[in-house]
């Protein structure tokens, strides 16, 4: 989890300022992957992309499988925090879920990742099933892929949550 941010609006100005995030902390990838959302095709949030000669990537219509990480990310997300503390509004969603990001990147060991943490995998480079570059030369700067989803609608109000990972 790189930077993620919670809205009930469909806007992608708080999108954009995720996307930002992301890229002032850890840097510009190559590509970036996102599903077709509204958020990621508007030319606010693709502007950003484009303006940092970064290659832009959707998923196809409809097909959960083609960002297999993170809706595996959103599975654990509901049924790890928010199904268990059924969060009584925004404020509250948004403490917990901050405790919990930090949880599931420095503690919570991953399976595909062979067992260590994300900021483990991270940090060194190597790991599991994202096939990391293994490793990188003292002299290269490290470029690492985001991928971004947005959130699984919880209620009638539309509540949206970005993570980009």
């Amino acid at each position: 989890m790189l930077a993620w941010r919670v809205s009930n609006t469909l806007d992608s100005g708080f999108c954009v300022d995720c996307l930002e995030q992301a890229l002032r902390t850890h840097g510009y990838p190559e590509i970036f992957n996102s599903d077709q959302g509204c958020q990621f095709t508007s030319e606010a949030f693709t502007g950003v992309l484009k303006g940092h000669g970064i290659a832009i990537s959707m998923d196809g219509r409809g097909r959960a499988l083609d960002n297999i990480f993170v809706e595996r990310l959103w599975r654990n997300v509901k049924y790890e925090d928010v199904y268990l503390k059924g969060y009584a509004g925004v404020p509250e969603l948004l403490l917990g879920l901050g405790k919990y990001f930090v949880f599931y990147n420095t503690e919570r060991f991953h399976q595909s990742l062979d067992y260590l943490t994300p900021d483990e995998v991270y940090r060194t480079a190597s790991g599991g099933g994202a096939k990391i570059v293994d490793k990188f030369s003292e002299k290269e700067t490290p470029r690492m892929e985001i991928e971004v989803e947005s959130g699984q609608r919880r209620s009638a109000a539309s509540d949206t949550v970005t993570i980009l990972n």
